[in-house]
């Protein structure tokens, strides 16, 4: 006798695009209509035991699977070790899942597990690299599909999900590919999004179930299309283990929701074998994997991130969803608000005629309500009066209508993530989806705290916060300003670093140890300056010790230059953080003394290009050397003296020392015009008294301004220089004259001509007259043709 068939009378295949508001409309009224005693969700098993917070989560949220236990340096691991489940108010399979929870209804993810999908995206990601290290860039041919660039399997259910084709590889290829492409082209409409918005998505309450033309349309495209991909084949095999399962419990309603293009693979259960999906599922590769709730934001969402089952607005799916009715109305209505709170002049008679311009368009186009592009474009032609660029801005912020969602503090968390949550809600930080600016004076508590907790994370790789250039009421060393944005990866990143420890110092120290192991110079004066931000007082000592070696045995100037001024700063901020800074200061001496040493032979022979680098290493440790004063700005100075009295520096250095020098009123105002005009003399190349002159007014070219007579000094250079050697130089005046702001280019114009009225009269060979040179172009060619015939006939 053959195994007795299942009994699939009850069984409800619900087939939905992952977000949009029709879908879970139309997925609630069934499940209300067939009042399940299952329902099972495209999903991982792995959640299973978290579907008893749903009623305590404020979406959207997204259900994160993580490879647990991942060993330090494994980079694939940690960089293909985590997929997310994302979830909005409008998404059908949250609807499955309030509607479960309320009704106690239990309910099941029946998708292949994360410990096989994550396990199989690593070791394609190691066969990757492998492959890359061994010279061959091709990925190997195992069937799968991979991962898309947000990392979640939502977006690899199939084209009716969103995914995208790359290129044309024959009809049946497409079809598998793109099968809304294909319906929306036989319903006679060019775009599938617009088509399934039109069909699904834009449906009323009371219409009668879309579900079972869904899966009739999917099965027709599936007869077309070919096999099925090895991946999808797998999914669906064990979609259907999970369902035959639930029905030999003795189920009788079983509802599944899952991706449009899985549907007839389900529905049609008696079509595939038992023994063909065991096959199918054997072998597969396995991992550890721990799963939870985390936030997830609207934008995330958006197909603009990069989501492979993103809707392109879905601030306007939240709305159409949330709102009971007339969504046109009060679009436009929270249009008008957000315009006028721009100080633009919107009234209520805007708002009716954008109304009835909407629906109008949408009559015209035959369209069943009037979506997005008709809404925008009323928002443009009437709200706007027609200005684009005014209406792109409220269009998009409210097309996105970001928003943050939340999780409950008995979500499962790694102790990292916990420690984290605290200290959040104790300095009153609020992770928010959207940039936020944060300054800070640390000389109080709780503001300090809070810029010590951003370097934390930093350190961790989590970057909460970016540091920012403060405004100019914010300026000095009690300020920090932070540039703030909080996004869901970022629970990825604690996650991985929960390896480093269970709190954020605790972790961050232990990070700032790691780093020290294998750092240069450098990154070592860097990582010290990153630990006092952080007060990171277990790693400091440890950090320091690698310094002191690295400084005694590191001979590169450039090295000892790249270290000094961190190292400087972080002497001079310790003393604001309450941080002994005596023995930061000695180290930053003992490297400053030694650049002082090495600095004149490591210049010698410099070109241009390494000139030109080499002067911003010059001007750091000048600035090092000023904040740390005392005997170490003295040897400095000393050393710059010394090194500007040499012949063979590189013109540019040796314009930038001067210029120093003179800044610190220890070259007077004779000799500096004595050295310019050794620069500038007849036998010196152009070229190398441009890049004297550009080292010497970097950064500020005020000096000519206060100086006629080193003023005098270029612009006679300059009048006696040959055609073809101005024109050489030309490109280099041009370049540092260009970096000044245009009120001191004009007040520099402003002083050439006033020294060229005020020459001396009674030196003939002093008197200048200003010249027109467009009226005096024709004479000079005029007299050029002159010469050159006369020359031709000598």
């Amino acid at each position: 006798m053959g195994r007795p068939r299942l009994d699939t009378s009850g069984l409800h295949v619900l087939g939905v695009r992952h977000h949009g508001p029709g879908s879970a409309r139309a997925v609630r009224a069934a499940l209300e209509e067939i009042k399940p005693d299952a329902v099972l969700i495209e999903g991982p098993p792995e959640a299973d035991a978290l579907t008893s917070l749903v009623g305590e989560l404020e979406p959207p949220v997204a259900l994160l699977a993580y490879l647990t236990d991942i060993p330090a340096g494994d980079t694939a691991r940690a960089q293909e070790g985590w997929a997310f489940w994302p979830f909005a108010s409008f998404s059908p399979e949250w609807e499955a899942l309030r509607y479960a929870v309320a009704n106690d209804v239990p309910v099941r993810f029946c998708d292949l597990p994360a410990a096989h999908t994550l396990a199989e995206r690593v070791s394609e990601a190691e066969a990757r690299r492998e492959a890359a290290e061994a010279g061959d860039e091709g990925r190997p041919d195992d069937g799968a599909d991979g991962a898309d660039a947000a990392g979640e399997p939502a977006a690899q259910d199939g084209p009716a999900e969103g995914a995208e084709t790359e290129e044309a590889v024959g009809e049946p290829e497409r079809v598998r590919l793109d099968p809304l492409g294909v319906l929306a082209e036989a319903a006679g409409y060019d775009d599938a999004e617009r088509w399934w918005d039109d069909v699904v998505e834009q449906r009323g309450d009371g219409e009668p179930s879309p579900f079972p033309a869904i899966a009739d349309a999917m099965a027709a495209v599936r007869a077309e299309s070919g096999p099925e991909e090895a991946r999808n084949a797998r999914r669906e095999a064990y979609m259907r283990q999970t369902l035959r399962a639930t029905l030999k419990q003795g189920h009788e309603r079983v509802a599944v929701v899952c991706g449009a293009w899985h549907a007839p693979a389900l529905r049609d259960l008696a079509d595939y074998s038992i023994k063909d999906d065991t096959a199918l599922l054997k072998g597969l590769p396995k991992a550890k994997v721990t799963a939870t709730w985390v936030p997830w934001t609207h934008g995330r969402l958006a197909s603009a991130s990069g989501y492979g089952a993103g809707v392109s607005a879905p601030g306007w799916y939240h709305h159409l969803f949330t709102v009971a009715d007339r969504p046109v109305h009060r679009w436009l209505t929270d249009a008008a608000r957000m315009l006028r709170d721009e100080g633009q002049g919107v009234s209520s008679s805007h708002v009716i005629e954008g109304v009835r311009l909407a629906e109008s368009l949408a009559v015209l186009r035959g369209r069943p309500l009037a979506g997005l592009d008709e809404v925008s474009e009323a928002l443009t032609a009437v709200l706007c009066e027609g200005e684009p660029t005014r209406a792109a801005l409220v269009h998009h912020r409210m097309a996105i209508g970001e928003r943050m969602g939340s999780v409950p503090s008995s979500t499962p968390m790694v102790p990292l993530q916990r420690d984290l949550v605290a200290a959040q809600k104790r300095l009153r930080l609020k992770p928010e989806p959207f940039d936020r600016d944060l300054d800070l004076d640390l000389r109080k508590d709780n503001e300090r705290e809070r810029g010590v907790l951003l370097h934390r994370l930093r350190m961790l790789g989590v970057g909460w916060g970016v540091p920012r250039t403060p405004d100019g009421k914010h300026k000095g060393t009690f300020r920090e300003s932070w540039r703030l944005r909080w996004e869901p990866d970022m629970d990825v990143a604690l996650i991985e670093a929960s390896r480093w420890g269970t709190t954020v110092a605790s972790a961050a120290a232990a990070r700032a140890v790691d780093l020290a192991a294998d750092a240069t110079l450098p990154e070592l004066t860097s990582l010290t300056e990153q630990c006092l931000f952080a007060e990171l007082g277990e790693a400091l000592p440890r950090v320091l010790a690698l310094l002191t070696d690295r400084a005694a045995t590191d001979s590169d100037v450039t090295h000892l230059m790249g270290a000094l001024p961190p190292l400087a700063r972080s002497a001079r901020y310790g003393d604001v953080r309450g941080t002994d800074s005596e023995y930061l200061r000695t180290v930053a001496e003992q490297i400053l003394r030694r650049v002082c040493v090495g600095l004149a032979p490591a210049v010698h022979g410099l070109d241009d290009d390494a000139a030109e680098r080499f002067v911003t290493r010059i001007d750091e440790t000048h600035t090092a050397a000023t904040l740390l004063g005392g005997e170490g700005a003295a040897a400095w100075t000393a050393t710059l003296v010394t090194l500007a009295r040499r012949d063979t520096l590189p013109g540019r250095i040796a314009g930038r020392i001067n210029r120093m020098l003179s800044d610190a009123g220890l070259v007077d105002g004779d000799e500096l015009r004595r050295r310019l005009g050794l620069a500038m003399s007849p036998g010196s190349e152009p070229a190398t008294a441009a890049a004297w002159l550009e080292g010497f007014l970097q950064g500020s070219g005020l000096i000519l301004v206060h100086d006629d007579r080193l003023l005098g000094l270029i612009d006679t250079w300059l009048l006696g220089l040959p055609e073809e050697r101005f024109t050489v130089v030309l490109p280099l005046l041009r370049r540092t004259f260009g970096s000044f702001q245009g009120p001191e280019r004009r007040e520099i114009g402003a002083a050439a001509a006033r020294i060229g009225r005020a020459a001396p009269a009674a030196d003939p060979a002093a008197v200048r007259v200003d010249v027109d040179v467009e009226r005096a172009a024709p004479a000079l060619a005029t007299a050029l043709a002159i010469l050159t015939t006369g020359r031709s006939h000598t």
